[in-house]
């Protein structure tokens, strides 16, 4: 099994809870959060789950605009991205959960990206992080659909174990 890193950035809280819950569910991964966590601390791992919120209309989360730039200048040789973000799917229809696309974007063609979610299930207008018909990884709305997060998570989770 992959040397598995959890990195988030919350500002509300609600990102860094589906990290735990993420974290709780594999058992053998280390938590860090963006804001205070270095790359020297991170090149070790093999495998990197990556949480962020969606902030204003689309936004990436405070941590992550500040540690990404970093982050993306890391060497990746033998490792894997999976990306999960939270946002308001009601409140903020148009740009569902667009904070994965800024970090899908950063590391697209530097890092193998795995853990596409289908779109089916979901209720938005659009979204930047919607890719080939497919979210560039689990997208999650604690405000709106939280009745669903545990089984979204599971089953992405039960998904990522084939490239760990």
């Amino acid at each position: 099994m992959s040397k598995i890193a959890i990195v988030y950035g919350s500002s509300t809280g609600a990102t860094e809870a589906v990290a735990e819950k993420i974290q709780a569910a594999l058992g053998d991964a280390t938590l860090f959060n963006a804001d205070g966590v270095s790359v020297d601390d991170l090149q070790s791992y093999d495998f990197f789950i990556l949480g962020a919120s969606t902030t204003g209309i689309g936004d990436l989360q405070d941590d992550w605009e500040a540690f990404l730039p970093k982050f993306e200048k890391m060497d990746f040789t033998n490792k894997k991205v999976a990306i999960f973000g939270l946002g308001d799917s009601a409140s903020f229809s148009t740009s569902f959960a667009g904070g994965m696309y800024t970090m899908y974007k950063a590391l697209k063609g530097k890092v193998e990206i795995v853990g596409f979610v289908p779109t089916d299930g979901y209720t938005f207008d659009e979204s930047d992080a919607v890719v080939n018909g497919q979210f560039v990884g689990l997208a999650l709305d604690e405000d709106n659909e939280y009745n669903e997060t545990e089984k979204r998570v599971a089953d992405w989770l039960e998904d990522l174990k084939k490239y760990f």
